[in-house]
């Protein structure tokens, strides 16, 4: 049971404050929480025991979300409960950062009175609220400036609330009924400075765009479900069917949403390959980046931007690069967009950096990071069997696409 959330901002501060249950929880453990967070560092847990309460955490976009509670619950139910809050918040204000939210105090709150009551979540999805708690604009602002009415909560509870499938709105009616599936991948390596392929993965998200009418029933199949682990899905997919048969059987909600996340392991093959090359003498750093091709994929691969870190200890750099342009920000990070690689030439870029005085050979190497856009392929092999539809009066429009794009994929010097 949740007992107390507080929103901060970057700096500390106390933004928001709900207390929602009968025992007040103190506005200085937000204090104890900071200077605990200060002196963790990267290493901060996402569950921590204070001397007086369980603390939940997690960081959006600057802003952290911590609910308080005194007695023992399960961990992911906090944690998952918080990051309901930030998406709701996020699709409501279209966007999240300290001046949205204190520019919405009223929504925020009115939100957080009916996702969860007396510390237990109750209505968390956002079809629903959507129909309780009307989204700010310019016209609801001005007529409570007007009327003095600053309430955006409907008189009536929406009929959806006391059906089987919450996360849908009350018989939706469309001219055109259509349905869009989006394998959405991030691609996660690491490359040591030999090429050695130390890590790979995938971590996908299957996204659903469903404009149907009435209460249609889904069954989504893939070719090879078995390279999927650490699936999590959305509420509305029935879990028997994929334990028994690697089905995913669903009413959906209307509009856009996540049916479910995945992650495929230790995969033997990255598109791209980054050769650094960096010699040092003499109070100078002689380096050199070539980029290519190392598997194609059968698309285009664009987007491909090559960012770093310079040492400290470098005072001034001078690269060029023959493709793309070459970008040195105040913080000396080096950015070099590359776009698509020429058929003509393989991408490369060279210069010098110049160290500080009295230093003869830099001994801190630079970590790159390789980012990349591929349309139309999972890089993970996974792959779309059919859709089947159900309760539908006529054969609805469905399509198909698929992206992969870089995570973290990092080469190391």
């Amino acid at each position: 049971m949740l007992q107390c959330i507080f929103l901060l901002s970057d700096s500390g501060e106390v933004m928001l404050e709900k207390q929602l249950t009968g025992h007040r929880v103190d506005r200085s453990i937000c204090a104890w929480y900071w200077d605990h967070a200060i002196s963790q560092g990267d290493q901060l847990q996402p569950v921590i025991a204070s001397p007086t309460h369980y603390l939940f955490q997690i960081v959006r976009e600057g802003i952290t979300f911590l609910a308080c509670s005194q007695v023992e619950m399960p961990p992911l139910m906090g944690i998952e409960f918080l990051c309901r809050v930030a998406d709701v918040l996020a699709d409501y204000l279209g966007g999240l950062n300290e001046d949205v939210i204190k520019d919405n105090f009223v929504i925020v709150y009115e939100l957080l009175d009916e996702m969860i009551d007396n510390g237990f979540p109750l209505t968390t999805e956002p079809n629903i609220l959507r129909e309780m708690i009307a989204a700010p604009n310019i016209v609801s602002k001005m007529l409570s400036v007007v009327t003095g009415n600053s309430s955006n909560v409907n008189e009536t509870l929406p009929a959806a609330t006391a059906l089987c499938v919450p996360w849908r709105t009350t018989d939706p009616k469309y001219a055109n009924n259509e349905v869009y599936v989006d394998l959405v991948e991030e691609m996660d390596a690491v490359i040591n400075r030999d090429g050695t392929l130390v890590k790979c993965e995938i971590y996908g998200e299957v996204q659903v765009n469903s404009h149907l009418s009435g209460l249609p029933d889904l069954t989504l199949s893939f070719a090879n479900p078995s390279i999927l682990d650490d699936v999590r899905f959305h509420p509305c997919v029935r879990y028997r069917p994929w334990e028994s048969h690697q089905i995913l059987s669903f009413v959906p909600p209307d509009g856009q949403f996540r049916l479910m996340s995945y992650r495929v392991k230790k995969l033997k093959s990255i598109p791209l390959y980054l050769k650094p090359q960096l010699t040092s003498d003499a109070g100078t750093c002689r380096l050199s980046l070539l980029v290519g091709m190392r598997n194609d994929p059968g698309k285009t691969v664009d987007s491909i931007v090559v960012q770093f870190q310079l040492p400290p200890c470098i005072s001034t750099a001078d690269l060029s690069s023959n493709c793309g342009t070459v970008n040195i920000l105040s913080n000396k990070t080096c950015s070099w967009s590359i776009g698509r690689i020429p058929k003509d030439k393989s991408p490369s870029l060279s210069g010098t950096l110049v160290l500080e005085s009295g230093l003869q050979r830099l001994h801190v190497f630079p970590t790159f990071q390789l980012g990349f856009r591929i349309m139309g392929i999972a890089l993970s092999g996974l792959q779309i069997d059919k859709l089947d539809l159900k309760n539908l009066p006529h054969r609805p429009y469905k399509g198909f696409r698929a992206l992969t794009r870089a995570g973290h994929y990092e080469v190391r010097a």
